[in-house]
């Protein structure tokens, strides 16, 4: 639409300037500049809209190029053709189908990154009411230019940055902004004030997306599009990449190390195995083979697998995970950044305690108790210096505790007239009311505001305000936002043109908080016992926060770092001070993404929790982004990694059991997978070396991964948490999956079940055996000693015995397919001619059983004597 086309009726004109009927005679919107429609179309072409440009956007083929061309997926494209070489289209479908998966996956989070920027952009352009030619005009706020006048109203949204020409009782949630969730008062623009950063009462200036909560005013345009603050978050959010995960890298790396192993093995038997014999088809054959032993296409297979099952479970718990990847880092956080607002806190303000002669009341929220008679008259007045229909938190949260004790009283009065307002001034935070009352023949006036102005209004005596003042100290030590109540009555007549000429007597005191999650003391002991710091970093005040992280449990609650000393602070002393401190107050946005690049500096793996416009930055910089789903914005979704669809701050302890758990089963899976290849390469190489028949064809490597390997990744993905899953410190950033204990032990593992299968191989070819029973006893070992792993694997701290009691259906299915599976291979007559088998007698049955377990019984026993010296040390260290 452009602007042209937004003219308003004349009739509406009037009506929308009558809507300002107590500014009329302070203001005079038709004094000050305005821009006429052409001028708004010339300053539009040349400055661009109000809005924050989006990003490149890349074609579908582009995206899919980048997936494609990482080496683990063409690693299986690679497998899949080759596999179509072979003649074997089911193996080939297969993996050309897990390809087909992945890039899916891949490709659906990569355009939902991309979605960040949009929604900043349409959180940042609400519809505007601006003037125009003398006419006020609704139009789109990416048409608002510079020097537009805009008229603001209660809940509307602010469509740029701008300075307030004019404004009655004028309060601006920023929250969006600041992480404050009290609303700031706004006054008129004295022509000396610099235009600095939202936050703060008493300032002349609005912030595009910050809410109007209360009152009315003009503002004129001054920023728009990526010059306002919140166009300035947007270009930090734009410029924060997206970090690869470790374990991605290392499986990257690891695979195309295999790859090019496999590919110079695979040429040298060709070569070894046709010169020798004289048989070049045969060698390639054997070549091939070896090559698909060594091929390591399960580990991107497993990877997907595990973080997807991974993302299903969490989804079940109310927390969707937006980038799988994240999973696996979570389990690895070891700092925990959360915003206090709407993350720790409700974002709901709440009247906590009334006070009034000395006497204070606690409201605990009960329906059962009734509100003493003495507090009665501060809710009164409260209520009635308050807005009817109130936009305001803190005069919603007054009128609700209202109507809740004192319905059916007389301290309600629907039937009053409201006759005059006094709004806020910035020498007097206060604001009255003036009322018909319609039980006696006065005006009844009612004032509430800062607890100062209140006792400056009642002109109360020095020993009585000292008195009053102890109890707003140690109300506002308790972390509460104090408001002071008075009133007055007035003869009918005209009325004083200011607020002190009233004969106020003061009633009380209300106390308002933003109250805590009730889960989150809990979820933050878990994060301690599990070695994670909680940072709580927020835009309210120190002594606040101080309060607040005292009562949920914080580490070095009794201190915080504010945003004007960490703005002093370079890096170092930043790093050096945050070790030791775990609230930060008053921060801005740009220093929440600085705190959070300061601990990953600092080797940390940071987990930043938020739900506002100013959280986006940190949340995408941060390993792990976690959003508040509920009460989150888009753009905070959009830039977080996990999203937390209740808001339940616990669901963040349980996200990160569930990626130690997720972590730790992959783990498993990956030293199976590499204990596996190893008989398997090994029985492929062995034959050729020694001059021996051939063990292995591709048909029976192909079998056992289109078996066993997927099915694995199940079990192993379905195994419950470790006992110390939540008790023991984060793993290590720096510590490889394929360090070197891993890849020793799974080694072992592999070199122990190839040296048995190739004791039963060479004992069945030297007692003069048939190739056909030679090669069924040493794949039916192969398989059994499959098994075995599989079963030592499930855990390398207890036992086959102990890990046998603990549920995991998966692993019945699987036992039950590999038993299935071999009796087919070597009994049913089709198949024991396609693997080139003979048939086997009890007596061999029984060997190949035996040999298959004992393979692993090293690693069992390793592992008992592994837990009784942990428990003698348990002993001598209690």
């Amino acid at each position: 639409m452009s602007c042209a086309e937004t003219t308003v009726p004349t009739a509406f004109n009037r009506l929308v300037i009558a809507s300002f009927p107590i500014m009329s005679d302070e203001f005079d919107i038709f004094a000050h500049k305005q821009l006429s429609e052409a001028e708004a179309e010339v300053r539009l072409h040349e400055e661009g809209f109000n809005e924050l440009p989006s990003m490149k956007a890349r074609s579908v083929f582009t995206i899919i190029f980048e997936i494609v061309k990482e080496p683990m997926f063409l690693l299986l494209i690679a497998g899949g053709t080759l596999y179509l070489i072979l003649g074997d289209p089911e193996e080939a479908l297969m993996l050309l189908g897990f390809v087909f998966v992945i890039i899916v996956i891949t490709f659906v989070q990569e355009r939902r990154t991309e979605r960040a920027l949009d929604a900043l952009r349409d959180l940042s352009s609400p519809r505007a009411l601006v003037v125009r030619d003398s006419v006020p005009r609704r139009i789109p706020g990416r048409e608002v230019v510079r020097e537009d006048i805009v008229i603001l109203s209660e809940g509307d949204r602010v469509p740029a940055d701008g300075v307030v020409l004019s404004s009655l009782n004028l309060s601006v949630d920023e929250s969006l902004l600041t992480g404050e969730s009290v609303p700031v008062r706004k006054i008129a623009y004295d022509g000396k004030t610099e235009f600095g950063r939202p936050g703060g009462d008493d300032l002349p200036f609005v912030y595009s997306g910050s809410l109007i909560v209360q009152g009315k005013g003009y503002a004129r345009v001054e920023r728009t599009g990526t010059r306002t603050e919140m166009g300035k978050i947007g270009k930090s959010l734009a410029s924060v990449e997206t970090e690869e995960t470790l374990l991605q890298r290392e499986i990257r790396v690891f695979v195309r190390d295999f790859a090019l192993v496999g590919l110079v093995l695979c040429t040298l038997v060709i070569i070894l195995y046709g010169l020798s014999r004289a048989d070049f088809l045969g060698g390639f054959l054997a070549g091939i083979t070896l090559a698909m032993a060594i091929l390591p296409e399960e580990f991107p297979v497993v990877l997907t697998i595990f973080l997807a099952m991974g993302a299903w479970r969490m989804s079940r718990h109310h927390v969707l995970t937006r980038r799988m990847p994240a999973i696996e880092t979570l389990g690895s956080a070891s700092i925990l950044c959360v915003d206090k607002t709407g993350t720790l806190t409700m974002n709901r303000m709440k009247v906590t305690v009334l006070s009034t002669e000395g006497e204070d009341f606690e409201v605990n929220g009960t329906q059962g108790e009734g509100l003493p008679e003495q507090f009665h008259d501060v809710l009164e007045f409260g209520i009635l210096a308050s807005q009817t229909d109130p936009f305001d938190p803190m005069e919603k949260a007054i009128r609700n505790l209202g109507y809740k004790f004192l319905a059916q009283t007389e301290h309600l009065h629907e039937t009053w007239t409201l006759l005059k307002e006094y709004p806020l001034k910035p020498d007097l935070l206060a604001m009255s009311r003036v009322w018909e009352s319609y039980r006696d023949h006065n005006y009844v006036v009612a004032v509430k505001g800062s607890p100062e102005a209140i006792l400056d209004l009642c002109h109360i005596d020095h020993h009585r305000r000292g008195e009053l003042e102890v109890q707003v100290v140690n109300l506002a030590a308790r972390g509460l936002r104090v408001l002071g109540v008075a009133t007055a009555t007035f003869g009918k007549g005209l009325m004083p043109p200011h607020q002190h000429e009233f004969d106020f007597v003061f009633v009380g005191f209300v106390g308002l908080q933003d109250p805590i999650r009730e889960q989150v003391p809990a979820a933050i002991e878990e994060c301690h016992r599990a070695g994670i710091k909680v940072a709580m970093i927020t835009g309210d005040y120190p002594v606040t926060a101080i309060h607040i992280g005292k009562i949920i449990g914080l580490e070095y609650s009794d201190h915080a770092i504010t945003g004007p000393e960490l703005e002093k602070m370079n890096d170092e002393v930043l790093a050096e001070k945050s070790a030791n401190t775990s609230i930060f107050a008053r921060v801005v946005p740009e220093q929440k993404l600085r705190i959070v690049n300061a601990f990953k500096a600092q080797g940390e793996v940071v987990a930043m929790t938020g739900d506002g416009v100013n959280d986006a930055p940190a949340l995408k910089s941060a390993h792990i982004g976690i959003a508040m789903g509920e009460r989150g914005t888009d753009v905070a979704r959009e830039s977080a990694s996990i999203v937390l669809l209740h808001d339940d701050f616990s669901s963040i302890v349980g996200a990160v059991r569930m990626g130690r758990r997720i972590y730790d089963n992959l783990r498993k899976a990956m030293a199976y997978i590499i204990a596996v290849h190893i008989p398997i390469a090994g029985l492929s190489l062995l034959p050729i070396l020694f001059g021996w028949p051939l063990i292995l064809f591709p048909i029976h490597v192909v079998f056992l991964e289109l078996i066993i390997d997927p099915a694995c990744s199940v079990v192993f993905e379905a195994e419950a948490g470790e006992p110390d899953i939540m008790t023991r410190p984060p793993r290590n950033l720096k510590e490889r999956m394929f360090n070197a204990r891993n890849l020793g032990i799974s080694t072992v593992q592999g070199a122990a079940v190839f040296a048995t299968i190739a004791i039963v191989y060479t004992s069945s070819y030297f007692s003069g055996r048939s190739e056909g029973e030679i090669r069924a006893m040493a794949y039916a070992t192969l398989v059994v000693a499959n098994l075995g792993l599989i079963l030592t694997n499930r855990s390398w701290s207890n036992t086959i015995y102990q890990t046998l009691k603990l549920p995991n259906r998966a692993l019945l299915w699987v036992i039950t397919g590999i038993v299935l599976f071999l009796g087919a291979v070597l009994y049913i007559p089709e198949l024991e001619k396609l693997f080139r088998f003979a048939p086997l007698g009890p007596v061999d049955i029984l060997t190949c059983v035996v040999a298959g377990f004992l393979s692993i019984t090293w690693f069992e026993a390793w592992k008992h004597f592994r837990r009784k010296r942990a428990a003698r040390h348990a002993v001598l260290n209690s």
